[in-house]
């Protein structure tokens, strides 16, 4: 693993001024401007923007006809099919759309490709079906902008179809956008759209379509706020950054979570055994969100989308249970499949830029977090491939530096199909054309990627004494919350602590309680959680450590005293 270089943020404002403005300390000003937040009325909207605040939905491109076209389709008693997909945002969208289209009075039913059998997206077989079900309009949620060929079929069949849809498109030779023949394509990344904010998940996307629904229907608009939960773990759980209208949407949403009406929400919180009145984006992204992920990946999606709709105690209590338990086997088969990955970077590929490790036998469904989990311990662009279905599929997880969307449209003569973002994607391809794929990867990055590219970078918002720790302070830190991508927890640092004492704590040794002074004398417990025995070994002969910290309050036994949690250091 590269040991990652640690920066001090430089962002310039008057935080004096800011602070007395916005009532907070200069610290906490400081950290939010370092967040990129600039100006009084952006810092006046991170600290208390609502709802009201969100983003008029009309902007986005198609959406009126996109709601004429479905509210015409109501009246008619037309039958109406949303297509999904199988990840947690697919999942989302595919029951608030269904859930808005049944309250409106829509015949409606849904469908969620298999994750094997059918791939990602719409396709042919999904097509074809619904003509013979007598299906008069697809809509799509989290899939359907790169479905050209397959929208064309739908087309020719003589259905409607309406793209709902957040994923970057692909261009022609000229820089012509590439648009499946949609009657509506309704998408914030189109090059005409008017949307302030692209950055949103499907479920966002078919959120605001709902607003635009409800308010044609004169629903009232409690209803659709009834809903934002959804929205709120979508974004959270296709890890899209929590700033703008993201950060007002989850924000929400997680205060909501405390006293959700959703059957299946409460017993999947229940099975974790989480306070409902104290979730946090972290909750959703690292428990919640894989539950809901890991039907898509090892059974059916459909196992999701039929707790989130669930109406009866019994098949809810019963779905959370067997989410949980394909979770927990998930986690298994992931590190597994990590620990085989790694050894064949170590053996084969560390001189690569661009790391491709074939998997034949590996659960394609874990494709996505093994890559993950490799790109964050070699710091480079991964992908991780597996035999499927007569060739093989792949799922990517990149760097900043390196846009892997990009990368696979370079390649796309090797590819059957493909999609994706700038730090993720997903593709297949034929077995032969594997080490091919390998090569012109490296070698187009050749010139991209820099070996500084290569370094993680840790981010430190402010070196701050540990005499400015309050637990004052460590409340107002909650005003930056919800934390995760793209509103990172704030990050302090400190050099030449003084270690007074060090000892391992934990029924498996993976804690480590500290005694630091600064050089004033000025002392503060530290935690550590990492593996104790290695901490201890590392820390032999040194009486001194430079520290990146969080501060928190620690109650133990009714007594309440401030202490940092030591993230990253350095011993002397």
């Amino acid at each position: 693993m590269t040991e990652a270089v640690w920066m001090l943020h430089a962002k310039k404002a008057d935080f004096n001024r800011l602070a007395e403005q916005f009532h907070i300390s200069p610290v906490t000003a400081r950290i939010i401007r370092n967040r990129d937040i600039e100006g009084e009325e952006a810092f006046r909207k991170y600290l208390s923007g609502g709802l009201s605040e969100l983003y008029d939905p009309r902007l986005l491109p198609d959406m009126e006809p996109a709601v004429r076209i479905l509210g015409e389709a109501v009246k008619r008693g037309s039958i109406l099919r949303i297509v999904g997909d199988y990840d947690i945002d697919g999942v989302c969208s595919t029951c608030l759309l269904y859930l808005a289209l049944q309250r409106i009075g829509a015949k409606v039913d849904y469908v969620i490709p298999e994750r094997i059998k059918d791939g990602y997206g719409i396709n042919e077989q999904i097509i074809e079906a619904a003509f013979a079900d007598k299906v008069e309009v697809i809509l799509t949620c989290d899939n359907g902008i790169a479905a050209i060929h397959q929208i064309a079929r739908a087309k020719e069949l003589g259905m409607t179809v309406v793209v709902t849809d957040h994923h970057d498109i692909q261009t022609e030779e000229g820089g012509k956008e590439l648009l499946p023949p949609a009657d509506a394509i309704v998408n914030p990344k189109r090059r005409d759209s008017r949307y302030p904010f692209s950055e949103i998940c499907g479920a966002m996307v078919a959120y605001k379509l709902i607003q635009v629904l409800y308010e044609e229907w004169n629903v009232p608009k409690k209803e659709w706020l009834d809903m934002l939960e959804l929205a709120a773990i979508a974004t959270v759980g296709d890890v899209m950054k929590l700033k703008d209208e993201n950060r007002i949407v989850v924000k929400e949403g997680l205060k909501r979570l405390a006293f959700t009406k959703n059957l299946g929400l409460k017993k999947l919180i229940e099975k974790n055994a989480l306070d409902p009145s104290a979730i946090t984006a972290y909750h959703i992204g690292f428990v919640l969100g894989p539950c809901l992920n890991a039907g898509g990946r090892l059974q059916t999606a459909r196992m999701a989308v039929a707790l989130l709709l669930s109406r009866e105690e019994e098949e809810a209590d019963r779905l959370a249970d067997e989410l949980k338990a394909l979770n927990d086997q998930r986690k298994d088969m992931t590190q597994e499949g990590v620990e085989m990955a790694s050894a064949l970077v170590e053996e084969c590929y560390m001189g690569n830029k661009v790391l491709t490790v074939f998997l034949p036998d590996c659960h394609e469904s874990l494709a996505g977090i093994i890559a993950g989990r490799i790109r964050e311990r070699y710091h480079k662009p991964t992908f991780i491939l597996t035999r499927s279905e007569g060739c093989v599929k792949g799922s990517g997880r990149s760097i900043e530096a390196y846009h892997m969307f990009q990368s696979l449209v370079e390649v796309k003569d090797l590819l059957l199909k493909f999609g994706g973002h700038p730090m993720a994607a997903g593709f297949s391809l034929e077995e032969k054309d594997v080490e091919e794929f390998r090569r012109r990867l490296n070698a187009n990055a050749e010139e991209k990627l820099t070996e500084e590219d290569f370094i993680p970078k840790l981010w430190i918002d402010v070196a701050m004494p540990f005499e400015y720790i309050t637990e004052s302070f460590v409340k107002e830190l909650e005003y930056l919350e919800p934390f995760g991508q793209g509103n990172e927890k704030p990050q302090f640092a400190q050099k030449a602590m003084a270690i007074r004492s060090a000892r391992v704590m934990g029924r498996n040794r993976n804690v480590v309680r500290l005694s630091l002074a600064n050089e004033r004398g000025f002392a503060m417990d530290g935690i550590v959680f990492t593996e104790g025995d290695e901490f201890m070994e590392e820390m032999r002969g040194h009486r001194q450590m430079d520290i990146i910290y969080y501060p928190s309050v620690n109650e133990y036994n009714g007594n309440r005293n401030l202490q940092v949690v030591v993230k990253a250091w350095k011993f002397r």
